[in-house]
This record gives structure tokens, C-alpha cells and sequence, in this order.
């Protein structure tokens, strides 16, 4: 269960970096009630992705963390 974790971790990174994403879309979409997949709550709790205010919206940003995870993934991906 832990690579499917992982992968859906990355899965959430990828998709955040792809577009801007508010909270609300992001908890909408990858917000689980199941507690062998807490995928949101494993990418903030390590620090892979935060939360802004930007002209009073609350967007989700990959933190510098994160974006490190997905180069390094892509760098090893086929």
C-alpha cells in the first residue's frame, strides 16, 4: 500500500504543478476519508506542498521540496 501512496503523492504533485490550483479544488479532488490513503495529508505533512493567500485566495504551491520529488522522479521515470 505504501507505493500506491507514494505514486498518488506524486500523482497530486504533478497535478498541482500543472495549473494553478486553489484549496478548495484541491481538497474537491484529492481529499480522502480513508485512512490507508492520505494523500493530501502526506504531501503537506512532508512539506511537499503549502498554502498561500494570494488577492485573497487560498492556492496550493508546491514548495521547493516538492518540486525537487517530481525532477527527481522524471529523472528516473522511462
Amino acid at each position: 500500500m505504501a507505493d500506491t501512496v507514494e505514486n498518488l503523492v506524486l500523482d497530486l504533485l504533478e497535478w498541482v504543478e500543472r495549473e494553478e490550483r486553489t484549496y478548495q479544488e484541491t481538497m474537491d479532488a484529492w481529499r480522502t476519508s480513508c485512512p490507508k490513503l492520505p494523500i493530501w495529508e502526506n504531501a503537506s505533512d512532508g512539506g511537499l506542498v503549502k498554502v498561500v493567500s494570494v488577492d485573497g485566495r487560498s492556492l496550493v504551491r508546491l514548495t521547493p521540496a516538492g518540486l525537487d520529488l517530481l525532477k527527481e522522479q522524471k529523472r528516473h521515470s522511462p
